[in-house]
């Protein structure tokens, strides 16, 4: 009898061993998939860093000269020129936006001034985007189900996502940086740093609800140079707070102590989660090295890239990428701008 529960036990973890290895197995393939975008969908969340139209789909429209380079007329991003998020599916629509959006390989949660947690500088902070998220997939997954049993029903399926891609989707963040922002208006420089582990527990908790539901592919930005955004440069500094290249120190090392806190926190995630896939993207260095760099790729003035003043045509409100309107004029080469991401670069 002994035996017999013996060789029970060892063929039950025989079965788990198995399984595990064939999940993983379809981990890593998916994971290869992503160097060139073999992900069916995608689904991203955050600020107005990857925001492309919510905001201005809800509230109020984004408007002149925003999108004019690009797309040659304004369309709905806080930006002149395209945005971090540059993967090569097609078109990422706004959830928010009801105007011809197309849902089929995937939707953009984002929201220009949103933070991970309440209050902030808009109401969608992460926990509402999350709650976007999953009656999101539960009303287009019963949709399309009812659709695919009645082809009578005069509706089309070509525009809403297939419900067994939700799982095999990549799932972005690209959020924190409003939360800091906020806080240094709000808070003192130490109130500020010690939120911090309150922002991405918060953060950390919708990836745990997200993975309830399925998710297992993430790909998660750490957030850029606050100090060297022009706004907080020009009414931020103080006597000595300022780095040598300009940016204000304060809020640097805020940003540098949240991403240290989101990389460990990632860390723990993936013990966690043994069968999902979390992939920490460096933005920070990046957005610094091209700021660290401006002189030499033709910026004499960052500050120009800040602040529309509608007596000069120059000045552009660009608060998440590089005008490319200012950078074009000046004959500045685009290629040796740093690629933030490594994966796919075009839209």
């Amino acid at each position: 009898m002994i035996m017999e529960e013996q060789w029970k036990v060892v063929y039950l973890l025989g079965i788990l061993v198995l399984v595990f290895a064939q999940q993983w197995k379809q981990v890593e393939s998916n994971a290869q998939g992503s160097v060139s975008c073999g992900f069916p969908a995608m689904y991203n969340f955050g600020d107005s860093n990857s925001d492309t139209g919510g905001i201005s789909a809800a509230l109020n429209e984004i408007l002149q000269p925003n999108g004019e380079t690009f797309f040659g007329h304004p369309a709905g991003r806080a930006s002149d020129g395209r945005l971090v998020l540059r993967v090569k599916l097609p078109y990422l629509g706004a959830y928010l936006d009801s105007i011809g959006t197309n849902f089929r390989h995937g939707a953009n949660f984002a929201t220009g001034g949103s933070s991970v947690r309440p209050p902030g500088f808009s109401q969608f902070n992460l926990g509402i985007q999350i709650s976007q998220f999953i009656q999101f997939k539960a009303r287009t997954t019963t949709l399309y189900n009812q659709l695919n049993l009645n082809r009578r029903i005069a509706l089309s399926i070509s525009n809403i996502p297939r419900p067994a891609e939700f799982s095999q989707a990549l799932y972005t963040y690209d959020i924190g940086q409003n939360d800091l922002g906020h806080g240094f208006q709000t808070m003192s420089e130490k109130q500020v740093l010690d939120s911090i582990s309150h922002i991405i527990g918060e953060l950390a908790k919708s990836i745990h609800q997200l993975y309830k539901e399925g998710t297992r592919f993430f790909w998660i930005h750490n957030t850029g140079p606050l100090g060297c955004l022009p706004y907080n440069v020009i009414y931020g500094k103080k006597a000595g707070n300022l780095h040598k290249n300009g940016c204000v120190k304060s809020q640097n090392e805020a940003a540098m102590e949240f991403n240290s806190q989101l990389k460990d926190e990632i860390s723990w995630l993936r013990t966690q989660f043994p069968f999902a896939k979390f992939t920490y993207v460096d933005v920070y260095s990046a957005k610094y090295a091209f700021i660290s760099n401006a002189k030499n790729l033709g910026v004499s003035d960052m500050n120009m890239l800040c602040c529309f003043d509608s007596s000069s045509p120059l000045k552009l409100s660009v608060w998440n990428d590089v005008s490319f309107r200012i950078l074009r004029d000046k004959n500045v080469n685009l290629d040796k701008f740093p690629d933030v991401l490594s994966m796919c670069y075009e839209e």
